[in-house]
């Protein structure tokens, strides 16, 4: 069974922002998914770092592949299924570079409006939190 990590780089400066990546990573803790904060803010280290996790790399991005909540918690299941781990990444203000995104297995976009990489890392863990409430069929998400 395939676990799920999730990169961040850095831990979100803002309070607010910060303590929803906080509460989200504790609620998918137990789920099979785990929060990894890459705290070197050099973006070619945190991509080289990336590179060596081995398994699936999964990077959001804004040109990347839209998902229903729904279409994300299918995702998810099968991800969870898979024999390798899973990487997701979120990417620096400065995005991923375009050498880099040519090596993603799969390439999602959180929405067509522009995120900061803080506010993306606090919307990526809410959308697998409820991804994994779907695959449970708890009343937490409504269709």
């Amino acid at each position: 069974m395939g676990r799920v990590y999730v990169h961040l780089f850095g831990s979100p400066k803002d309070k607010s922002l910060r303590a929803i990546v906080k509460d989200y990573e504790s609620r998918v803790r137990g789920r099979g998914i785990s929060v990894k904060e890459h705290q070197d803010r050099s973006m070619t280290n945190y991509e080289a770092s990336l590179s060596r996790a081995g398994g699936k790399l999964v990077i959001l991005d804004e040109k990347g592949e839209e998902l229903s909540s729904s279409e994300l918690a299918n995702w998810l299941n099968s991800a969870n299924l898979d024999s390798e781990h899973t990487n997701i990444a979120v990417g620096p203000s400065e995005g991923f570079s375009e050498e880099f995104k040519s090596r993603a297995t799969k390439s999602i976009s959180l929405s067509r409006l522009t995120l900061t990489h803080e506010m993306a890392a606090a919307v990526i863990l809410e959308q697998l939190y409820r991804a994994t409430e779907i695959n449970r069929g708890s009343p937490y998400h409504r269709e």
